[in-house]
């Protein structure tokens, strides 16, 4: 069966995507610890980044990094942060969170629900600064 992400790689449920390559793709959480909350998905499910092929591991980390560089020049925040965590679906992924301390970065800080049109809103404006990096 297949995983969340992938379905939504498919198009069979939505998402908002702000990047997407022929290696991973990157969207916007519907549970955000914080505004901009970007997941970077290897479009390959695999299901810990520790089993990850070394060239995918190497192009998830790049596109996470331009995804932080263009996070912080749209949310002027401090920091971006990074977890892997694993968790919540057995699809690798990588959260690319802005942030502007330590404690930011608590999935407790999680929202349960945002309004779709406004995720659809930062979605574009992250991708928009996202292709001048």
């Amino acid at each position: 069966m297949a995983s969340l992400f992938t379905r939504i790689i498919r198009g069979e449920i939505p998402g908002n995507f702000v990047y997407k390559d022929e290696i991973c793709v990157a969207f916007l959480t519907i549970n955000p610890i914080s505004t901009g909350h970007t997941l970077v998905v290897p479009i390959e499910e695999i299901d810990q980044w520790t089993d990850l092929p070394a060239a995918t591991s190497s192009h998830l980390m790049l596109v996470a990094k331009r995804i932080g560089l263009a996070q912080k020049q749209l949310y002027n925040c401090n920091r971006v942060g990074l977890i892997i965590a694993g968790f919540e679906i057995p699809h690798c992924h990588l959260h690319v969170i802005p942030t502007n301390a330590m404690a930011d970065l608590s999935f407790e800080n999680a929202v349960s629900h945002i309004d779709p049109e406004r995720l659809s809103e930062q979605a574009e404006q992250l991708a928009s600064v996202l292709k001048t990096i």
